[in-house]
């Protein structure tokens, strides 16, 4: 069976947040080699549901963000939920943040559909993945417009002018990127069941959901907050094929509790090595709850738990 192209799937969505950018308090502009730049936190305001449309261009058009009321973690009351008709590709191939961008001073990790257009990175290789497009998207988490080296970089990569390419900008301190990283659970538990070496093409659905935390103008608290939202109160059941014992051992092992550097605001623990981000243990980074649900067998494995008090310390509570 033919897989979807993700680019052709996100495109009326991404026609539609340029015609609604006035409505959802988004700048678009020009840069001096014609990309189109869309401004979701950095000058322009944005907002809530900017970041839950932003998501769900991330994810390349094959998953769904919404926004719903939650008691699990008063007086945190809303949930950003996901789900996703395609989770591999939606997630790993789009959502993931794996193209790094850096020049000038300028660094930012690309995620959404262009990714797979470009395939810089190793792990299109273990997808087996490659799409087409004659116009290319990726949001950057970032407070910085990026120099004109950046987007030739991404126009060469992707094998388009640079008039193709749009550039979607969520700081991490604004109300659209806080949404759009929280979006991104599903996408965390994917990611860390590559990296046990679950064979990805096992996984046939998936859904998740975290709950909604403050923005705050400090990077450094923003990114702990969102970071946070998905380690202490984060839930995902993934829908797996293949033996019952494989989706136990999977349960097992996917929670941030399996982690060392589990129990301890996200903040504290990037502060503790120095804010090098490459010394965090890899295995902290999915959900705090997970449910894997075996197809083939009818039976469900749980593992985890929240901690809403760490929500609450991180949040501000």
């Amino acid at each position: 069976m033919a897989r979807p192209s993700l680019c052709a799937c996100v495109r009326p969505l991404v026609a539609a947040l340029i015609a609604d950018a006035a409505a959802l308090r988004l700048s678009v502009a020009r840069s001096p080699s014609g990309a189109r730049i869309v401004d979701a936190g950095i000058a322009a305001r944005g907002g809530i549901e900017a970041g839950r449309r932003i998501a769900e261009i991330a994810m390349g058009g094959l998953g769904r963000v919404a926004l719903s009321p939650c008691e699990r973690f008063p007086p945190w009351s809303t949930l950003v939920s996901v789900s996703s008709t395609d989770p591999v590709l939606a997630c790993l191939a789009s959502q993931y943040a794996g193209w790094s961008l850096s020049a000038e001073g300028f660094f930012a990790l690309g995620s959404g559909p262009g990714r797979a257009v470009a395939r810089v990175e190793p792990l299109f290789a273990a997808l087996g993945y490659a799409d087409e497009g004659d116009a290319v998207t990726l949001v950057l988490e970032t407070g910085q417009m990026p120099p004109e080296t950046v987007v030739a970089e991404i126009a060469a990569r992707a094998g388009v002018p640079a008039a193709a390419v749009t550039l979607i900008l969520t700081p991490t301190a604004s109300l659209a990127g806080t949404v759009q990283i929280v979006a991104r659970t599903l996408e965390v538990a994917l990611h860390k069941a590559h990296a046990l070496n679950f064979p990805l093409e096992r996984i046939v659905d998936g859904l998740a959901s975290a709950p909604l935390p403050p923005p705050s103008p400090d990077f450094l608290t923003a990114m702990g907050r969102t970071n946070d939202a998905v380690l202490y109160g984060g839930a995902v059941q993934l829908f797996v094929t293949g033996p019952a014992a494989a989706a136990r051992e999977l349960a097992r092992r996917l929670p941030s509790s399996a982690s060392h550097d589990h129990g301890r605001p996200f903040a504290d623990v990037f502060q503790g090595y120095g804010c090098d981000f490459y010394k965090v243990d890899p295995m902290l980074f999915s959900p705090a709850h997970v449910s894997v649900t075996a197809l083939d067998h009818g039976t469900t494995f749980t593992a985890g738990g929240f901690a809403p008090d760490l929500l609450s310390r991180s949040f501000g509570g």
